[in-house]
């Protein structure tokens, strides 16, 4: 069978998340990177292109040379899929541009810049009736995977709280110096959306809670932190959660915690047992009962689901790590291209991205009108 004909905007040779894709679609086989336009700058993005032994004439100049000329070629040659890299003020034109023309779509998180752009990206996928997927990577962990089926087969008993979080300490060097916050572009509202903190790792621990519990968090408190008043962009925050059958939970995003790296921890209780599972040790899932010993579940153990142990790529005692899990995300939106069965916990979906877009906003919105309860769209 052919591989999947990948594209790629952004990604270029300075990218830690073009890295990382690449790397995540050459697993299992399934994809075949074509080309795509990875710089801005034709003459460095062909250089790049060369690095990658890839061939000049499927490189572009730009998406809408991109679409034309892949759209001209036969269907068996035309790239089938397109992972968009890019900062967050290109994701809507790009995405609704290739949905347009027919291309399946792997995007970046957060999908837009906002919930508007949003709903019209829901409405042309409905249309498109293509696949489209927004890269929550950490939801391609197998123990994240299994700690949904725990939860999901009442292991847990009735979910009682659910808290995410999620602290680093890279903004530190840059919110500090008046000259590097204003210039850097994870600062600025129209390239980066109305949020930093939340719009980039807060969505990821909104995201994760209502993947792992399969609840769907229905209002919001948020207390953000800007720090300085030249400052229009969140740097932390935390965020109180009101979710369905009653549950209740916390969101704390951070990224000025001095000395944190990229600490995600997940955390969800039940009735008869909690579960909790560390980013930056993702092979641990720690299950929490009263009056009885810690235990602790690792991945590729036949105790695991078969959700788990389907993304699991090497024997019990050997790391599964970041480019696994976004290889996992991968191998699910293959399946779902080539229209095989899969598992709808494979991949996170337009709906993850509209919900993010919706928790990015009315987080804003809570802070800005006094630290209120505000509702989620319900999509």
């Amino acid at each position: 069978m052919s591989k999947i004909k990948l594209g790629i905007l952004g990604g270029g040779s300075d990218s830690l998340i073009g890295v990382l894709h690449r790397v995540a679609s050459s697993m299992f086989d399934k994809f075949e990177l074509i080309g795509g336009v990875f710089n801005l700058d034709y003459q460095e993005n062909l250089k790049f292109a060369e690095q990658l032994d890839l061939s000049s004439n499927r490189v572009y100049k730009d998406l809408d040379s991109l679409i034309e000329q892949e759209l001209a070629l036969p269907e068996a040659e035309r790239m089938q899929v397109i992972s968009i890299l890019t900062p967050n003020f290109l994701h809507f034109p790009m995405a609704k541009s290739l949905l347009e023309n027919g291309f399946n779509v792997i995007c970046e998180k957060p999908m837009t810049t906002t919930f508007a752009e949003a709903e019209i990206l829901y409405k042309t996928l409905q249309k498109a009736k293509t696949v489209f997927a927004v890269t929550y990577t950490y939801t391609g962990y197998p123990m994240i995977r299994q700690m949904k089926q725990m939860i999901k087969n009442g292991e847990l008993g009735e979910i009682q709280k659910v808290d995410a979080q999620y602290y680093q300490g890279w903004i530190n060097p840059i919110i500090h110096d008046k000259e590097q916050r204003s210039s850097t572009w994870r600062l600025n509202p129209e390239k980066s959306g109305i949020s930093c903190c939340i719009g980039d790792i807060g969505t990821h621990a909104f995201d994760m809670l209502e993947y792992v519990s399969g609840l769907k968090i229905e209002s919001i408190l948020a207390d953000l932190n800007y720090l300085y008043s030249d400052n229009q962009m969140d740097i932390d925050g935390t965020v109180l959660l009101r979710c369905s059958n009653k549950v209740k939970g916390v969101i704390c995003a951070s990224q000025i915690a001095t000395g944190e790296e990229n600490s995600f921890v997940v955390k969800v209780y039940g009735k008869k047992a909690g579960l909790k599972w560390e980013q930056e040790n993702p092979n641990y899932l720690y299950l929490m009962q009263d009056g009885k010993p810690l235990q602790v579940l690792k991945p590729g153990h036949d105790y695991n689901s078969d959700l788990s142990l389907d993304g699991t790529k090497l024997p019990p005692g050997h790391p599964e790590g970041i480019f696994d899990s976004m290889g996992n995300i991968y191998k699910g939106v293959a399946k779902a291209i080539l229209k095989e069965s899969y598992d709808s916990a494979e991949f996170p979906t337009i709906i993850d991205g509209v919900r993010g877009m919706s928790f990015i906003e009315k987080a804003v919105e809570s802070h800005k009108k006094g630290n209120v309860w505000v509702d989620i769209h319900n999509y």
